[in-house]
């Protein structure tokens, strides 16, 4: 948590403005239903259209100022989950091109873009709804709850009894959708490597009459995506019909057990209305909750691929002693190089050779027999398994990688 919210802090005046307004906007949501009291138990009884009509522009401020709000809170807040989805997407594209050959030799195109695009959306609205409808949903029950205390202990204490309900289904189903979205975004991340896959290579496939295999391989790879996806649904339709179901019971409640303390005496018809508008405002965070089940998962399972690619070390990097070379003359000397890739093909074995500054020498052999990774070699994009290359007489794993590669 402390690394994601790392993100906000360039934003800082961009969080409190939208913070500040969704925290204002909540006040006023609880401060409706007590107006609406006020109104039917003082001032109806009075009889004066005049005051009736002054009240309801009261309240009709009430709406415009929660209007204005509204948009700030939606507008800028989407603004920050941008902003910050920009900066993570900024900050894995430059650990990707530090990687090493070795790195993306076991990495696919379509898993590297899934993780660019797919992942980072999912983020961005994490870090726009995270952390205000965390805290309006707390501020926004507990408000409600407490107003509702004031007007009747009894009736609020039947109306808040389902919520422990709600609560733990709430905490089971979060858990179970953030690892079936781990799977969907797994099942991505193939999907498009897939995809890639066959339109690169369409020209081969098309060749060699191998378009039978690829289409029993793309839907082997679609169907593995469709079930993800299924099994997504089908837990977010459990988790929405149990929790529509707990919300009406609260209703419900509100008004059966409100009608009855009325007809008791022990409430005014304003005090009931009221509470009819304050069980209303209690439940819609918690049908806000409904919709964060949904959206938080993909979120949470996005950031921690996105830490772990962040986590990665390269396997090529400058040693502590790497020092800067502004020019050299070019004698390369290959010593007793052996290379092999993380397969353990072997590639070279023990091999030598000596070039002199202003010499030009061309390698010539089979397919695999080496002669691009010899190039490769030179720059560091990979390391060889032993030996060592020097230029100069100074090992290259002793000159820092930008000096190396300027100079290449």
């Amino acid at each position: 948590m402390k690394r994601f919210f790392g993100y906000y802090r360039p934003y800082k005046s961009l969080f409190i403005l939208d913070f500040s307004c969704a925290i204002v906007a909540g006040i006023l949501e609880l401060a409706f239903p007590i107006a609406v009291n006020q109104v039917i138990d003082k001032i109806m009884p009075q009889n004066n259209f005049r005051i009736i009509l002054l009240a309801c522009i009261g309240l009709l401020l009430f709406y415009i100022i929660n209007t204005v709000l509204q948009y700030i809170v939606v507008f800028f807040g989407h603004k920050l989950g941008v902003l910050i989805e920009t900066d993570m997407r900024d900050e894995l594209f430059k650990k990707l091109q530090s990687q090493s050959f070795t790195y993306y030799d076991e990495q696919k195109t379509g898993t590297l873009l899934s993780r660019l695009t797919t992942d980072l959306f999912d983020i961005s609205e994490v870090a726009h709804h995270g952390p205000e409808d965390v805290f309006i949903t707390v501020m926004t029950l507990l408000g409600s709850f407490i107003l509702m205390l004031n007007m009747h202990v009894k009736l609020a204490i039947a109306t808040f009894i389902l919520v422990p309900f709600i609560t733990v289904a709430l905490v089971f189903f979060n858990k179970k959708m953030t690892n079936v979205n781990t799977e969907i975004y797994e099942s991505i991340a193939e999907f498009n490597a897939g995809v890639e896959a066959a339109v690169t290579g369409i020209r081969v496939t098309q060749s060699f009459a191998n378009e039978a295999y690829e289409n029993s391989r793309f839907t082997r790879l679609s169907q593995l995506y469709k079930r993800a996806k299924l099994m997504f649904y089908k837990v977010m339709a459990i988790s929405s019909a149990y929790n529509y179901l707990m919300i009406r019971l609260i209703n419900l409640f509100a008004l059966v057990f409100g009608a009855y303390y009325t007809i008791q005496g022990q409430l005014t018809n304003g005090e009931f209305v009221g509470f009819i508008l304050l069980s209303n405002v209690f439940i819609r965070p918690i049908e806000k909750v409904n919709n964060m089940i949904e959206d938080y998962p993909k979120g949470i399972a996005g950031f921690k691929r996105l830490t772990e690619e962040l986590d990665r070390n390269s396997t090529i990097v400058d040693l502590p002693e790497a020092i800067d070379v502004e020019s050299l003359k070019g004698n390369i000397s290959y010593q007793d190089i052996s290379f092999y890739y993380a397969d353990d093909t072997k590639v070279l074995d023990h091999f030598n050779l000596e070039i002199t500054a202003g010499e030009t020498v061309a390698f010539v052999g089979e397919s695999g027999s080496g002669k691009t990774t010899l190039c490769n070699l030179l720059p560091r994009f990979y390391e060889p398994s032993s030996g060592k290359i020097t230029i100069d007489g100074i090992d290259i794993q002793k000159i820092t990688l930008a000096s190396l590669n300027k100079l290449a």
